[in-house]
């Protein structure tokens, strides 16, 4: 029987709760699901790449202990590479992306197309963010943290605490 792969890509700098939210939700149409950590150094993240591996892998055991992935098996991998040759690299046959609102769509759906064109053989699916994470976002939990402002519902304690040791606070 063939096995449903997917892949998910993100920067994850760091992973919310947003984010894991879609993961527990993509882990529902996969039989194994890979959480993939883009280098993206265009977008200077706050953490390393090894960093936002470690606490996406963290944060996921916590999902694999609360049994949220429906028997899914869920990787992490940094990837460093076109997502389609990344994907295609893992047996992937989906991306999975997750759409806050209108404003992500558009960048969205021209990924979305241009992956198509270069990899016709995958398919790129959107979940909706849940209503009560559609507001987070990687950009503003630093910046709202940066500021000294509560983030604790936002992300895990384990994120928590290594926004805290980046910024001195530990």
């Amino acid at each position: 029987m063939r096995k449903r792969v997917g892949v998910y890509p993100g920067t994850f700098d760091p992973i919310h709760n947003g984010h894991t939210d879609v993961i527990r939700r993509a882990s529902m149409l996969v039989d194994r699901l890979v959480v993939a950590v883009a280098v993206n150094a265009g977008k200077n993240p706050l953490f390393t790449l090894e960093e936002r591996v470690r606490m996406v892998r963290a944060d996921i055991d916590g999902l694999l202990a609360g049994n949220q992935t429906n028997g899914a098996r869920v990787e992490v991998a940094p990837f460093d590479t076109l997502l389609v040759r990344f994907a295609t690299r893992e047996g992937a046959e989906m991306i999975i992306r997750g759409l806050r609102a209108v404003s992500d769509f558009e960048y969205e759906f021209q990924m979305a197309a241009n992956n198509k064109r270069i990899c016709p053989k995958i398919e790129t699916v959107f979940l909706m963010a849940s209503e009560t994470v559609q507001f987070i976002s990687s950009r503003f939990v630093k910046e709202i943290h940066s500021l000294e402002g509560d983030v604790s519902s936002f992300v895990s304690p384990n994120v928590l605490a290594e926004l805290d040791r980046k910024r001195g606070r530990a």
